[in-house]
């Protein structure tokens, strides 16, 4: 398809249309049809999408970096492998998207649906995803260290071994989420909601979990170490093996002495008086200093 200079294809019916390896960079597609387009490869840098229709495009390898999407239809679209570095997707739909191994470093997503989305091996390191729809999304592998993840919603997401290091996770709904061995060094957790969440072997070192809902969690050999779960809701939650060294768990809600007789250890923790003289009587060896082996396991 012959590209005009200008580059301008403002609201213009592109359905179908073949832009392969094209240079569309700083290109008006304001609201463009570009349904079931191919844009493999093309180079759509600092381009204008606003409200664009890529229901099922092919996005394959585009450069999208700085490109304002803001509101564009992506249902279905194959991303994989786009850079989307700092890319506005402010309420975008992105719902059953591929974005397996998409770089979406510093992307705007706040709001943005990507329900069922699959994101494995995505970038998503400083990202705004605030109030993003992630529910039932794939995103085994993807890194998400410092994003702003303030009330988003991964009900159901697979986030097995995902890094949220350092991640802000305020208000969260993470209900029913699989957090196998995914790591939340000094995130924060405060008010989520981990109701059923499988995080079994996840590491927690640090993590602020206050008020956080954790009833019938799996924290089956999870590393709590130093968290802070004051006020938060254990009712039923499986602490088997947990290790919480130097935890705060003064004022956790419905904890019970079989609970807490089943972890790893509670060295240096702080616990309500009541429960502390509890275990001490019945479980002494919970408080001792960790074996050297544990201590080099924790590293």
């Amino acid at each position: 398809m012959d590209i005009p200079e200008k580059k301008d294809f403002r609201g213009a019916n592109l359905q179908g249309a073949n832009f392969e390896k094209a240079d569309l960079q700083g290109a008006d597609l304001y609201e463009a049809n570009l349904r079931l387009a191919n844009l493999q490869g093309a180079n759509l840098h600092s381009a204008n999408l606003y409200g664009a229709n890529l229901h099922l495009a092919n996005l394959q390898g585009a450069k999208l970096g700085g490109t304002n999407l803001q509101g564009a239809n992506f249902h279905l679209a194959n991303l994989q492998g786009a850079n989307l570095h700092l890319a506005n997707l402010h309420l975008a739909n992105l719902h059953l998207a591929n974005l397996q191994g998409a770089d979406l470093y510093g992307v705007n997503l706040q709001g943005a649906d990507l329900q069922g989305a699959d994101l494995q091996g995505a970038n998503l390191q400083e990202a705004n995803l605030e109030k993003t729809n992630f529910q039932g999304a794939k995103l085994g592998g993807a890194k998400l260290e410092g994003a702003y993840l303030i009330g988003i919603r991964f009900q159901g997401a697979n986030l097995q071994g995902v890094d949220f290091h350092e991640a802000n996770l305020q208000e969260a709904n993470l209900q029913e989420a699989n957090l196998q061995k995914a790591k939340f060094e000094r995130a924060d957790l405060i008010e989520a909601n981990l109701e059923n969440a499988n995080l079994q072997g996840a590491n927690l070192q640090g993590a602020d979990l206050q008020r956080a809902d954790l009833y019938g969690a799996n924290l089956q050999g999870a590393n709590l170490q130093g968290v802070d779960l004051e006020k938060a809701h254990l009712k039923m939650t499986d602490l088997g093996k947990v290790d919480f060294q130097g935890a705060n768990l003064k004022g956790a809600h419905h904890l019970t002495i079989d609970q807490l007789s089943k972890v790893k250890t509670l060295y240096d923790a702080k616990l309500d008086e009541e429960l502390l003289m509890s275990l001490k009587e019945k479980y002494p060896a919970l408080f001792e200093v960790p074996e050297p082996q544990d201590l080099k396991d924790q590293e």
